[in-house]
């Protein structure tokens, strides 16, 4: 049985893994909670059993105490990642910390420092590399079906809504507010690159910008919220009762599903005649507000920041960037993201010398086709639809993995080598920061000769 302390009831820590460690009580188990929110905080005390003298508001109280667990998840916001787990490392907890790990460079050399000299687990929560898509992907060129590996092409295409959600109106929609968006959404997209191609970065080179959603392209008449009386609520996708209140774009997302049903059921309710009917208290509308009732979800659009127009906030951060790797294997990668896709989802090929992979990964489902070279044709080898996983099971993945090492460490064995181990992780941090450098100066990084390799 692993006891696990969480810092950070929000939708990463209470929903994602507190959900798990809930299904999976015979291996896992939440003694302590930290959360400044009070709603949140009794209702992760709630559905774990954690008595009140083991709920916190501030981390700095309960790590002062002695060690309560084997574990620490850290699911705080982005800048508040280095302080606590730093803390924790040194109270002698195993470390599962949500990515990024830390929003510089030195904080992020100094948790896989700190962690490897005091022996406890730092594990990254790069998710991607625990689902079932990317890991028969890296199944397939481990075993050389692709051959000689030549380009990777892979893209993380942001649906509107929530890019609008999270990176316009929300928490990560400034970089000195949170951190630079390849960081703080595309961290894990970079760690697959490097994974995938098996060979240390070599050169980085990036561009991008934030170009739509600004004061300029506000509609004539668009008042500061879409509660005052927006005359193009009609028409705005991003008009924000419909968004929370209905859920109106994420039932669209959920209409192209590949399970019949979800598609049937989400695209009768996306109409515009039903859907007025449907009350959405999901993901993202959960982290709006913690009444999730109607007149609760108003009065936050009404007096919080989700219920502003687009158009006139105050984030700077892309809405588009490509990054273009070379690793010294030869191995060439590019990556866009953007905030501008109709649907949720990652796309992904890779070209060899034997064959190619080609596949999308999304809100909707999964498909992974391959392309054999000397014999032709295409096949399909991997394909589900299951939209309500987190990140297509690499929620589940991940604390499976985390869960089992800390399992061997206290049965005296060695973890595993893992995957998202924090030094695996610091390459991917590191290239990111290398990619911000190169789109504001223009230029290419070469890793080797700024710093940027572990």
């Amino acid at each position: 049985m692993v006891r696990y302390v969480l810092i950070g009831a929000g939708a990463r820590g209470k929903d994602a893994y507190g959900r798990w460690i809930a299904r999976n009580g015979a291996r896992a188990r939440l003694v302590a909670v930290v959360e400044p929110r009070e709603a949140r905080r009794e209702e992760c005390a709630g559905t774990h059993g954690i008595p009140a003298t083991m709920q916190f508001t501030d981390w700095s109280e309960m790590l002062a105490r002695a060690p309560m667990a084997d574990a620490c998840i850290v699911a705080t916001q982005d800048r508040d990642h280095a302080e606590p787990a730093l803390a924790a490392i040194a109270a002698g907890y195993h470390i599962l910390l949500e990515k990024p790990m830390a929003v510089t460079e030195e904080d992020c050399r100094r948790l896989v420092s700190e962690s490897e000299k005091a022996g406890v687990l730092l594990r990254i929560c790069h998710v991607l590399r625990s689902t079932a898509f990317f890991g028969k992907i890296k199944t397939a060129l481990d075993e050389g079906r692709l051959g000689t590996v030549a380009a990777i092409r892979h893209s993380e295409n942001v649906s509107s809504w929530h890019y609008a959600h999270s990176y316009v109106r929300g928490n990560w929609r400034t970089a000195e507010g949170s951190s630079p968006m390849i960081l703080a959404k595309s961290c894990h997209d970079i760690d697959l690159l490097c994974w995938l191609a098996g060979s240390r970065p070599r050169a980085v080179h990036s561009f991008g910008s934030q170009v739509f959603f600004n004061e300029k392209n506000a509609p004539v008449g668009a008042p500061q919220r879409c509660t005052d009386g927006c005359p193009h609520e009609k028409q705005c996708p991003w008009f924000a009762p419909r968004m929370y209140v209905h859920g109106a774009p994420m039932l669209k997302d959920l209409s192209g599903s590949r399970n019949p049903f979800i598609r049937l059921l989400a695209g009768a309710f996306a109409t515009d005649h039903l859907n007025r009917f449907w009350r959405w208290k999901e993901w993202p509308t959960s982290t709006v507000s913690d009444d999730l009732s109607p007149n609760g979800i108003l009065a936050a659009l009404r007096n919080g920041p989700y219920g502003r127009c687009v158009f006139r906030c105050d984030n700077d951060v892309v809405d588009r960037q490509v990054v273009n790797l070379e690793f010294e294997s030869g191995v060439v990668a590019s990556f866009t993201l953007h905030g501008h896709s109709a649907h949720e989802g990652r796309q992904i090929r890779i070209d060899g010398s034997a064959g190619s992979l080609e596949g999308s990964f999304g809100f909707a489902g999964e498909k992974l086709e391959f392309f054999d070279h000397r014999r032709g044709g295409t096949r399909t080898v991997w394909q589900q639809s299951n939209p309500f996983a987190g990140h297509g099971g690499g929620d589940d993945g991940l604390m499976e993995r985390f869960t089992a090492d800390v399992e061997r460490r206290l049965h005296g064995g060695a973890a595993a080598e893992s995957e998202s181990s924090a030094r695996a992780a610091l390459v991917s941090h590191l290239v990111c920061f290398a990619a911000e450098r190169s789109r504001r100066e223009s230029r290419v990084i070469r890793l080797e000769k700024e710093g940027g390799v572990v």
